[in-house]
């Protein structure tokens, strides 16, 4: 009655899976049944032993261990029959006193086992018919089951399934097993050997016991030798014990239909499958395929990582690829087929959903295919089968199977656009070109050459996106294709848009425009009247721009085209932002953002997220903005999207600037820039550029700034960016008055001026008011500098914009103090010191603080002075702008000298 095999002596990992075995052994109303299973060579048993060894002194009238041979090699299943006989004369009952029957000796093994406490380990069992009747009925004792299926019929057992190893505890097991202490070099081999093992027990405890009789060997020269065999089942092998000897005894079980569906899993060349795409790939119909895949799970020789989704371990995708050499040659081309097929179809009518230009149709379906009726169940199936059909176009182009090879490449471009990995989808479609080009048609290979050119444009290498677009131009052309040339002159224009040839941009979109309104294709027609507005509005053209995307959301609404609609909702929001009018601008950005979730577009969900923040930077909303920026950055690094990543980074500089942080914001700014360089971007070099200039000006270096301010107004020039060219000049501006040149500093800012009211910019007619009064005041120009910052505070007023508020009233103070004395200097700003804290501004919080000071000292408040120096002063230095010196001079002068003495 003690019949256990001794402890498993390299038992590693399953702690959990043996936690759970040993903590549910209470005796209760009934008995209590563990069921094991898992795929050959997992470690149940070694499991099931162990737990049993553990276990054992709770059981004191009996441990035993039978072996039930449902997968022994050369041996037959136990008959249970038998095995209760075995079991009787165990307990001392003679043979001539067993029955016969087996319902007869079944009731005279419970019967003995009535009163005891007996733990019953059933090793290797095939079915719950060969288990039934070797079951005590005693609620004191308990029966651990271990096999190759999941004993579903099995009633009461609690069904404990083993999935391979963990990696480090797979590592530990083959250490272990080698008697061996790795050293940190050996630990990349280590991790290689035992992922090659598939992290399979028995394949670990093989490879490890043939290196653990070759002393002198190293884990990295093994490894690499192991990972070399041709045949690395044949390695895996140690006298009596094999993995492919026990996968065989389970394929071997298989009835003939299943052995066939079996063996062609191993031909699909993805990572897992579903019922259609087996259903095609072993050509049964798709109920049958259910049905097999799930007999299949049950016997633990596919996974189901999912639900619905299967998937091979990797030593027995190996082991039927290696059956699959049984099969005729032309049986398995004709398997592939099927599933290329079937892949096709599937995969252009998804992108009949998802994409936004024109299609190929599908091709007519052969098999069941899922239901892609919308947008969403497309999407999902896309992204679902993704890995599938890289492989499946992978295995095309690899076997010649040219029209598959281009067909998959085109119907998975859209979702490559929207999703990447860019550089694959790169690859994808540059083998797409170079297969049409060689093999197929001029209409195939400019068709792949056009998504090429896409690709390429994401990447941020538009000169070469528009190398690509040109190719595919040409081809339409020689073609007579008129949609396809509209295609790709409208893509060439988007290419040539990031280099800031934003004139011919619009040309090109104007060209394409024509020729879909000549062709009556209305999508075509908003897609290009979506880029026109885009390049009007780099152009400051900002009200055109906003008509160009009202007529292009009307179309796509019209055409339920959703993704086009959340297009234009984004850049109608761009132009409202830039026409001033916020609020609308934050509804459309928010209404964008909303469909590009409910589409799962990522991309453009970074894109809402980025413009939104813009948005609330301009409405002083700063923590907000920031928020929206740091999500837009992490979407965009994501997607690899460096155009968009830089953008995101400039704009959180700004959002940095605005809180004071000006070291901070020149480091997000020197980023971004270094990006915009990389990509050729020189819209954005421009922008990088300026407001770098700007962080520079306010950390106190006044030359540095005015060489950047310099740059970026050349830059703006080429591109006649005249909104740029206005901001620059008003930077220039700052930069020329702090270096006491206030004529100069005039001069700039009324040319920024006169650009401002040409382009309708209230926010930037402000902001140079307010710095062209500064210097009018410090030119003695008193009363046009008070009628300067009046006008500039109306329109900060009239745009919401209280930062800009608090600071034209610090400078209101200033000239009050100046010309009609330290009282109503002091009275303008304390009002702008109670705005610069509610809005949180510190450096203007600094300046009416410092200010405030200088009066108090001219009318005797000396305590009162120290105190707003001292506050000042603090805010300066942690700003770590220029004026943190003469407040700190200031200060220590006052604070030293006789307190009767006074500030004049």
């Amino acid at each position: 009655m003690r019949t256990l095999p001794r402890d498993v002596a390299a038992f590693t990992g399953r702690e959990a899976e043996l936690e759970r075995l040993i903590r549910n052994t209470d005796p209760g109303e009934a008995i209590i049944i563990h069921t094991v299973d898992g795929m050959p060579g997992v470690g149940k048993t070694a499991l099931a032993t162990r737990a049993a060894n553990l276990l054992a002194p709770r059981f004191p009238d009996g441990q035993l261990f039978i072996r039930l041979h449902a997968h022994t090699d050369g041996q037959l299943p136990a008959d249970p029959s038998e095995t209760l006989a075995a079991l009787l004369a165990s307990r001392g009952i003679p043979p001539r006193l067993i029955p016969q029957s087996l319902e007869e000796r079944a009731a005279m093994w419970r019967d003995h086992a009535a009163d005891k406490k007996i733990l019953l380990v059933l090793d290797d069992a095939a079915d719950n018919t060969q288990i039934e009747p070797l079951i005590p009925a005693a609620p004191g004792c308990m029966v651990l089951v271990t096999s190759r299926r999941r004993l579903v019929a099995l009633d009461g057992a609690g069904p404990l399934p083993l999935d391979v190893l963990p990696p480090d505890a797979a590592a530990r097991l083959f250490t272990h097993l080698t008697h061996r202490t790795p050293t940190p070099a050996d630990s990349p081999a280590l991790t290689r050997a035992v992922l090659l093992c598939g992290h399979l027990p028995l394949a670990i405890a093989l490879l490890a016991g043939r290196l653990a009789h070759h002393p002198t060997w190293t884990i990295p020269a093994f490894t690499d030798e192991f990972a070399a065999a041709q045949d690395r089942l044949g390695e895996l092998e140690a006298g009596n014990r094999a993995v492919r000897t026990a996968f065989d005894l389970s394929y071997n079980d298989l009835p003939p239909t299943r052995q066939r569906l079996f063996r062609r899993l191993g031909l699909h060349p993805g990572t897992d499958t579903d019922a259609y795409a087996t259903a095609a790939l072993d050509n049964i119909p798709l109920h049958q395929a259910r049905r097999e895949l799930r007999a299949l799970q049950t016997d633990h020789l596919i996974d189901e990582p999912t639900p619905g989704r299967y998937r091979l371990h990797d030593l027995l995708r190996t082991y039927t690829q290696t059956l699959t050499t049984q099969d005729p040659a032309d049986d398995r081309a004709r398997t592939t087929l099927r599933l290329l097929d079937y892949y096709q179809h599937t995969a252009q009518k998804a992108d009949l959903r998802l994409a936004r230009a024109h299609t190929t149709p599908p091709t007519t379906p052969l098999v069941e295919t899922p239901d892609l009726n919308t947008r969403s169940q497309a999407l999902t199936w896309l992204r679902t089968e993704q890995p599938n059909l890289l492989a499946a176009t992978d295995h095309a182009a690899t076997h010649h199977h040219h029209t598959h090879t281009i067909a998959l490449a085109a119907a998975t471009a859209a979702l490559l656009r929207q999703d990447g990995p860019w550089h694959q989808a790169a690859s994808l479609h540059l083998r797409a070109a170079a297969t049409a080009h060689h093999h197929t048609t001029p209409h195939d290979e400019a068709n792949a050459l056009n998504n090429l050119g896409h690709v390429r444009r994401l990447l941020g290498q538009y000169a070469a996106a528009g190398d690509l677009h040109e190719e595919a131009l040409a081809l339409y052309r020689n073609l007579g294709n008129r949609q396809g040339e509209a295609d790709a002159l409208n893509n060439l224009g988007r290419a040539r848009r990031p280099l800031g040839r934003y004139a011919a941009a619009g040309d090109l979109h104007e060209e394409a425009l024509a020729l879909y309104r000549n062709l009556g294709n209305r999508q075509g027609q908003a897609d290009a009247l979506h880029e026109l507005g885009r390049v009007r509005c780099l152009l400051g053209q900002y009200a055109a721009a906003a008509d160009l995307q009202e007529e292009a959301l009307a179309l796509f609404r019209g055409l339920d085209i959703r993704l086009g609609e959340a297009d234009a909702l984004n850049d109608l929001g761009r132009a409202r932002t830039l026409l001033e009018q916020y609020a609308a601008a934050g509804d459309l950005h928010e209404q964008a953002l909303g469909l590009y979730r409910d589409l799962g577009h990522r991309l453009g969900e970074a894109e809402a997220l980025n413009d939104l923040g813009r948005v609330r930077y301009r409405l002083g909303q700063h923590a907000a903005a920031g928020d929206l920026h740091e999500q837009a950055l992490g979407l965009y690094r994501d997607l690899g999207h460096r155009a968009g990543e830089a953008d995101a980074l400039n704009d959180l500089g700004r959002v940095q600037h605005s809180l004071g942080q000006y070291a901070a914001a020149g480091d997000m700014y020197e980023q971004a820039l270094a990006l915009y360089r990389d990509l050729d971007n020189r819209h954005g070099q421009a922008n990088a550029l300026n407001d770098l200039g700007r962080a520079q000006y306010r950390l106190g270096e006044s030359v540095a700034a005015g060489y950047l301010h310099k740059q970026a107004l050349a830059l703006y020039r080429d591109l006649d960016n005249r909104h740029g060219q206005a901001n620059t000049l008003s930077d220039l501006g700052r930069v020329q008055h702090r270096l006491g040149q206030y004529a100069a500093a005039g001069y700039l800012h009324e040319q920024a001026l006169g650009l401002y009211r040409d382009l309708g910019s209230r926010l930037g007619q402000a902001n140079t008011l307010n710095d062209l009064g500064r210097a009018r005041r410090l030119s003695g120009q008193y009363t046009v500098a008070g009628e300067l910052h009046e006008e500039a505070l109306a329109l900060y007023r009239g745009l919401g914009d209280r930062h800009g508020e608090a600071e034209v009233i610090n400078n209101v103070g200033a000239l009050a103090a100046e010309t009609v004395g330290p009282g109503d200097g002091l009275a303008v700003y304390q009002q702008a010191l109670h705005i610069a804290r509610e809005v949180a501004a510190p450096l203007e919080e600094a300046r009416a603080l410092d200010g405030s000071a200088r009066c108090q000292l001219r009318t005797g408040d000396r305590e009162a002075a120290i105190e707003n120096l001292r506050q000042a002063r603090a805010i300066y230095q942690r700003l770590g702008v220029l004026e943190a010196q003469p407040a700190a001079d200031l200060l220590t002068s006052l604070e030293t000298e006789a307190p009767d003495s006074t500030e004049r």
